[in-house]
């Protein structure tokens, strides 16, 4: 009895490997048109409707949105493998120093766990995050992260992707997005459903010039 739960265990570890593989290696080519995170804020708000999502490629996303969220999320994107092992070394020691841990999750993380698993904290999800993250950036490149990073996160309350958050709050495409209303909509990332990108709030402006201010850094980096 206890071989054949074992190896009915086995089996089932197996599949599940095996199909994480397939499930990230078919979002490499189409689009994410729905994920656990809608589900379970459909579920959570009873006040909801619907959710407001709308996938467009990366050229109709105007690349003020891209810097933007880069600036604001994970400036090192381009450069780690998916874990951000500074910023990761860097919240330890603020935290040692009395400071509030702050999170450290790299856009190739929050990708992982916003399409293919969900919000909530455990042990399990974070090992799961870590599995889909080397999995998305073994099979997928930096764009197609961004990508669907972009066309996925949340971005408002029952707002996801920023061609839906592009119309929600500014009335317009993402392709027409202007820098301040892409830094505004990275500004409330943290917390889209507690903030507002228009009208934004005091705090909410202070990022916007944050995140400004490192876009224009980056662009003159750039140059």
């Amino acid at each position: 009895m206890f071989k054949k739960l074992q190896r009915f265990l086995l089996k089932a570890l197996l599949g599940c490997f095996i199909f994480s593989i397939f499930w990230v290696f078919i979002y490499k080519y189409t689009a994410v048109v729905y994920t656990p995170l809608m589900a379970i804020r459909y579920i959570e708000n009873t006040e909801l409707t619907q959710i407001k999502h709308q996938w467009v490629p990366m050229a109709k996303i105007a690349n003020s949105m891209r810097q933007a969220v880069v600036s604001a999320e994970d400036q090192r994107f381009f450069k780690h493998s998916g874990f951000d092992y500074q910023a990761i070394k860097a919240a330890i020691v603020d935290y040692n120093h009395g400071k509030p841990l702050r999170g450290g999750s790299t856009i190739s993380q929050q990708t992982a766990k916003n399409v293919f698993l969900w919000p909530q904290r455990s042990w399990l999800r974070k090992g799961l995050e870590v599995w889909f993250t080397f999995l998305i950036e073994i099979l997928w490149s930096k764009q197609r992260i961004l990508e669907v990073y972009l066309n996925s996160i949340e971005m408002g309350n029952g707002i996801f992707g920023v061609q839906s958050a592009a119309s929600y709050w500014f009335n317009r495409s993402a392709s027409q997005l202007t820098y301040n209303q892409a830094a505004a909509i990275a500004a409330i990332l943290p917390n889209p459903i507690k903030y507002s990108a228009h009208p934004p709030s005091r705090y909410i402006e202070q990022r916007i010039r944050w995140i400004r201010q490192h876009m224009h850094n980056k662009a003159n980096v750039n140059h």
